[in-house]
């Protein structure tokens, strides 16, 4: 299948988990994938995965919590008309335990990131009168808990944001749409497995594909129709009230 023939994709945190398997589904029906990541050997990886697959990729790095970089990976990747905000760090830690420089952190590679890129890709998308934009939550940016305030203050932004560029874009033909994960299954949630797993009611996990393939829907012309959605793919939240 060749639907994204002739697109191009960058694809943030492109090298592990999630991005990954965007950037392997989005090279599988067509595009050429921008594969974003801070590991070359991790980065050259997938761009010899899809490139065995017929695909076509390269590899760029950058450091997302440095401006400058952001707005320099935009430029390096040139005309982009499909751009996955995948990229995000979260420490799940009391606000008494959350350090001003972790806080920062979390906005400026979770929030301010996808804000540079969209600034600098989407008006380009808008001038071709095309594009396509999804942003990566977390259903952290709407279940309250009592830690990881500030990853789900950073993810919250993300997800008004997706509505605000959905409306600034919209009528330039460029929609954008978010996912918004309950657990994933990744090297980064090995640790609490144990406890995500109880968390939905299908009682389980998910898994980095059932993810891409929502990307995937969202970024091709089967959801022509949807702009300034987030959709949640949590497994189904559990009831609060006894079985």
């Amino acid at each position: 299948m060749s639907e994204l023939a002739g697109r191009t994709a960058l694809v943030t945190g492109a090298t592990a988990g999630i991005g990954r398997a965007v950037a392997l589904r989005l090279a599988a029906r067509g595009a050429d994938v921008v594969v974003h990541g801070r590991d070359p050997e991790r980065g050259a990886d997938v761009v010899a995965e899809i490139e065995r697959h017929g695909g076509t990729a390269r590899f760029l790095t950058a450091d997302l919590t440095d401006a400058d970089e952001v707005v320099q990976l935009a430029a390096d990747a040139g005309e982009v008309d499909i751009l996955v905000n995948n990229a995000g760090i979260y420490e799940f830690t009391s606000t008494p335990d959350t350090t001003a420089q972790s806080f920062d952190r979390h906005v400026a590679i979770n929030t301010r990131a996808p804000f540079l890129l969209v600034g600098a890709l989407a008006p380009d998308m808008a001038t071709r009168g095309h594009g396509s934009i999804v942003n990566i939550s977390s259903t952290a940016a709407t279940m309250v808990a009592p830690i990881g305030a500030a990853y789900g203050a950073s993810k919250a932004a993300v997800e008004l944001l997706t509505r605000s560029w959905a409306t600034e874009f919209g009528a330039a033909g460029v929609r954008v749409n978010g996912v918004s994960p309950g657990p994933v299954h990744t090297s980064g949630t090995e640790a609490m497995l144990g406890l995500l797993g109880q968390v939905n009611v299908r009682n389980r996990v998910g898994e980095p594909d059932e993810i891409a393939e929502v990307v995937l829907f969202l970024v091709d012309d089967r959801s022509s129709y949807i702009n300034g959605t987030v959709v949640v793919a949590n497994g189904g939240e559990r009831s609060a009230l006894p079985a």
